[in-house]
């Protein structure tokens, strides 16, 4: 029997499943990863942490799972979150912690050069956002606020690039992965010359391009030893979390979307082309070939409800976070559509698209003498999907959308599920295996065997195993509370700048 290992580098999580060669899961393990905020606007992990604690997890479902039932391991591929800044010396040790997507430091650097022409040349070339979870813009915060950091800097790689190097020796990033750089040319699939000028680095400091197939060298051979593999098992570099996720969600039609909500949450549609927005609101990533996977991501999903579980749910044991937020969400179910007119706001990382605001901040709103803790349970929830819902709204300005496909651990929730589909007023789907990344990596590793031809046969394969339809009702609710959602949001921006900027006072970093 042979088997199909994936490797998810999530930000709070590393997510391991073994498939079978039909697609079926025979394992799956999880080992959580701290994300450090120092700052309101500092977000970082330790790569070392997250590289013990992926072997951990990998080996023990090794030899728990797959071991055990003499399963050969013909592909190892891997998946990672987007945008994370890893600065190494000459030897490659890292140089401080990692920097995540939600960090929000380089905002003064991303104000400046979105105003520019510059900077609107760069989007056009790179489809990513300028905003401060872009690498292009960290490296540039570094080079301006840690110049010995930058300076004793051999190469700046993403997590995923740390870990096959630790495995390999291969400093490698694939084409996926770097289109969410903002320091790569999505249409020459070279790194963006103007956007190294404006960062002040070279080719040199950046890891090799390849493909998403691509196969870096074999395992060093003390992980061969210490996780029983073979040399036969190939690597594959694999892709990004969320271009993963909408192939392992099978979206791959005109017509179709696939919602994404893990810690934090995306819309995606796939096409043969760039997705032009003159208000830069989109991000354009390239898979493979000439598909983009494009949409708009959120700072604040699943992390926010983890957030308000952690600091307002009941916990009868102290690692119960899970059956805490199960019975959170069982209370919210009691609640009218609507909150009662409690409304929240869920910036609580500050925010990506639509508003592409890193300054904007967290707030409930229409709370009343009869608000209950229910009430701002099912206000979060609400607040969470609104943002979803935002970044759908916009795309829909672009390309038609007719069906959804959810994903991410809100896909496990019903209600969650069931909300969706209310808000958007279509029909959802969920497929059998909700982690569509682990999934979209198994599928990725299937077409490099020769399972599958190609992607568009591959994503055709994922079938729906529930379906959730729109209450027109719920719809029309929805819809009267939501347009107070939008205009908070627009109407709170400059609050949102005097808050950010009385918090650099008062933390004595005013820049």
């Amino acid at each position: 029997m042979e088997c199909i290992i994936t490797i998810e580098l999530g930000t709070n999580a590393v997510r391991i499943f073994a498939f079978d060669l039909h697609g079926n899961v025979i394992g799956y393990m999880k080992g959580s990863c701290p994300t450090f905020h120092t700052e309101p606007d500092s977000s970082e992990q330790d790569p070392e942490q997250m590289f013990i604690t992926m072997l951990y997890v990998l080996k023990n479902l090794l030899n728990e799972k797959i071991h055990p039932k003499k399963y050969k391991i013909k592909y190892v591929c891997f998946s990672a979150s987007m945008h994370s800044v890893l600065a190494v010396d000459k030897d490659g040790v890292p140089l401080g912690n990692a920097i995540t997507w939600a960090d929000n430091r380089g905002k003064s650097e991303a104000q400046e050069l979105k105003r520019s022409s510059v900077g609107k040349e760069i989007y056009d070339a790179t489809g990513t956002p300028i905003h401060p979870m872009s690498p292009l813009i960290k490296i540039t915060w570094l080079k301006n606020n840690d110049g010995e950091r930058f300076s004793n800097t051999s190469k700046f790689i993403s997590l995923k690039t740390y870990i096959i190097q630790q495995l390999t020796g291969e400093y490698v990033i694939d084409y996926s992965l770097a289109s969410a750089t903002g320091l790569f040319n999505i249409h020459t699939k070279q790194w963006e010359a103007g956007a190294l000028q404006y960062a002040g680095i070279t080719v040199e400091k950046l890891p090799t391009l390849v493909p998403v197939f691509h196969s870096p060298a074999k395992l060093r051979k003390e992980y061969q030893t210490s996780l029983g593999l073979s040399t036969d098992t190939k690597l594959i570099v694999g892709s990004s979390d969320g271009c993963l996720a909408t192939l392992g969600a099978g979206v791959w039609g005109q017509d179709k979307a696939t919602i994404t909500i893990e810690d934090s949450g995306a819309v995606r549609i796939v096409g043969n082309k760039v997705l032009r927005d003159d208000r830069q609101r989109f991000f354009n990533y390239l898979l493979s070939d000439n598909y983009y996977v494009s949409g708009g991501p959120t700072n604040n999903g699943g992390v926010i409800f983890e957030w308000f579980a952690k600091q307002f749910g009941d916990f009868k044991n102290p690692f119960e976070l899970e059956y805490c937020m199960e019975d959170l969400v069982h209370q919210a179910s009691k609640v009218a559509v609507g909150s009662e007119g409690l409304i929240f706001l869920p910036y609580l990382l500050g925010e990506r698209a639509p508003i592409w605001n890193a300054n904007a901040r967290g707030s409930y709103f229409g709370l009343n003498i009869k608000h209950e803790r229910e009430h701002f349970v099912r206000a979060t929830i609400e607040g969470i999907l609104y943002e979803i819902y935002s970044i759908g709204k916009t795309l829909q300005e672009h390309r038609q959308i007719n069906s959804l496909s959810l994903n991410g651990s809100f896909a496990t929730l019903p209600f969650c599920a069931q909300l969706v589909s209310d808000l958007f007023n279509k029909e959802v789907s969920i497929a059998k295996n909700a982690n569509s990344i682990g999934l979209g990596a198994y599928l990725l590793s299937a077409i490099d065997m020769g399972v599958y031809k190609n992607l568009e046969e591959a994503a055709q394969t994922v079938l729906p195993e529930n379906t959730y339809e729109p209450s027109a009702e719920n719809h029309k609710v929805y819809q009267r509370y939501f347009e107070i959602f939008e205009r908070l949001s627009s109407k709170l921006v400059n609050e949102f700048e005097d808050i950010a900027r009385l918090q650099q006072l008062s933390t004595g970093n005013d820049n």
